[in-house]
């Protein structure tokens, strides 16, 4: 059904600054590219609001009838922090402190990023693509871009040169920054690397002895630069030129920038039409930080254990929460929110769940079809769930109005109100009905913190081998104890 014909969308694009018509590159088609984890820990919860909001966006043009190709890659060839010249890669730097393989370390957290997805129900994407799986296709576009003349190889490493390439181009046109201030607020170090500029990137780095993952290539042993591998998987799956490409705020610069400056040296086009970016999300008024201790992760958000909230909040309940805020904005997460937003949320299926005893009548009282459309011209605005949601709330109105005789449906405006809301809380927004899935949450907590109790007991009884059996046993059912000076935690892996 190809609903997309008569909606208008307008999507806010970090290129241009300001909210655009959409229309795609081929009709009824989308193409969507999302920067993804670099897997060596445990999901943020803010990288859980980026997906999610791409998740939301990826669910209203399938709704609108688009057949959206929907590619989110997965970093698993550990690049230097920072795209840095010196230092160890995330990977590598994490399989060393466990003394276990890259590719473990890979594994587990992947498995981890998408058991913690499934749980928010998040749709899978189209493609999910590795960077290990593409060096091939890194390479060769390494190879294009020093054939163009904008890179160079020294010591078995290639870098992008930024400064010939803003010669003829605009690097900084997506961050509205300016080389001659990158020039100004670099600080010079004396040998601080091999590039030309302190402002050029790695395409390629050559491995030193200790480095863990590497392939070969023309120029060393080594790995691909942090930027290449977005650009070399979302031109394979989408074409040079495609829809949306998305990602957090925090990655417009460099990543973002860089990638658009990849492409045009390889491709001579500009990649995307449309950037959109999804906002931070805060702690108690304050950025997230694993350095302060102001910081959550998912599953201590979904089990209550944690020092920061007051409860445990069903996945469903956090999405609605979300889901309040409009992606681009800031959204500070507390406990006193979440609360109104479980609340909120309890309300609305409360009244969905009335929709199901309601009865007809032959008179319309009610111009459903004016507060479906409001709907639509929500989502079409730049995907505007918090005005969505609140059209939502106006329906939970009419539902009491129609419940207590004040207002009146048709059968057939019934069957369209029902089937509306339905479409917009559980497909568009992507929530669920929480009771089941809180009970298990909160039966999965209890049963845990019981044998934490005990373990506890144990060590305080010197029976330390029953303390060791009680780690070991919940480990293997995925469940990893965290001893600290407050006591101990657990994670679900």
């Amino acid at each position: 059904m190809q609903l997309y014909k008569n909606q208008d969308i307008k999507i806010y694009n970090s290129l241009s600054g300001k909210k655009e018509p959409f229309q795609t590159i081929t009709d009824g088609y989308v193409g969507m590219y999302v920067c993804g984890p670099t897997v060596y820990s445990h999901v943020h919860l803010g990288n859980v609001r980026t997906f999610m909001s791409f998740d939301m966006v990826f669910r209203y043009l399938k709704h609108l009838g688009y057949k959206v190709r929907y590619v989110r890659n997965i970093t698993d060839a550990g690049h230097l922090e920072n795209d840095a010249d010196e230092g160890e890669d995330k990977i590598t730097k994490k399989a060393r402190l466990e003394e276990i393989e890259p590719m473990e370390v890979v594994q587990r957290y992947t498995v981890d990023f998408h058991n913690i997805l499934n749980t928010f129900n998040f749709l899978p994407p189209s493609i999910e693509p590795t960077a290990t799986g593409h060096i091939i296709e890194q390479i060769e576009l390494i190879k294009t871009i020093i054939d163009n003349g904008f890179g160079y190889e020294v010591n078995g490493s290639v870098y992008f040169d930024v400064h010939k390439y803003n010669e003829t181009n605009n690097y900084g046109i997506l961050s509205k920054r300016k080389l001659e201030d990158l020039i100004h607020n670099t600080r010079e170090l004396d040998g601080q690397s091999d590039k030309k500029n302190p402002q050029d990137f790695a395409l390629w780095k050559k491995a030193e002895p200790q480095h863990i993952m590497r392939w070969p290539s023309p120029w060393s042993d080594g790995f691909p630069g942090w930027h290449l591998e977005c650009t070399a998987m979302s031109t394979k799956y989408l074409g040079n030129h495609f829809d949306i490409h998305g990602g957090g705020m925090d990655l417009k610069f460099p990543h973002h920038e860089c990638e658009i400056a990849q492409n045009q040296a390889a491709k001579g086009q500009s990649p995307v039409n449309y950037w959109m970016h999804a906002n931070m999300l805060e702690l108690n008024g304050q950025r997230m930080s694993k350095s302060t201790g102001n910081i959550i992760n998912p599953t201590e958000l979904l089990t209550g254990h944690n020092d920061k909230m007051s409860k445990a909040y069903s996945p469903s309940v956090i999405r609605f929460f979300m889901m309040q805020a409009g992606y681009r904005s800031v959204l500070d997460l507390t406990d006193a929110g979440l609360q109104s937003s479980e609340k909120g949320f309890n309300r609305l299926l409360e009244a969905i769940k009335e929709l199901d005893t309601l009865s007809p009548s032959k008179i319309a009282t009610l111009d459903i079809e004016s507060w479906k459309q409001k709907c639509y011209d929500a989502m079409n605005d730049d995907f505007n769930t918090p005005i969505l949601i609140a059209h939502l709330f106006d329906a939970v109105k009419f539902i009491n109005q129609i419940k207590d005789g004040s207002q009146s449906l048709t059968t057939t405006d019934l069957e369209s109100f029902k089937t509306t809301i339905n479409t917009f809380v559980f497909e568009v927004l992507g929530l669920t009905n929480v009771t089941e899935a809180a009970s298990e949450t909160n039966t999965l907590a209890g049963a845990v913190n019981l044998l934490i109790k005990l373990r506890q007991e144990a060590r305080a009884n010197k029976n330390f081998a029953l303390s060791d059996q009680i780690r070991d046993e919940l480990l293997e059912a995925g469940i990893q104890l965290k001893d600290s000076r407050d006591g101990t935690s657990f994670s679900v892996n």
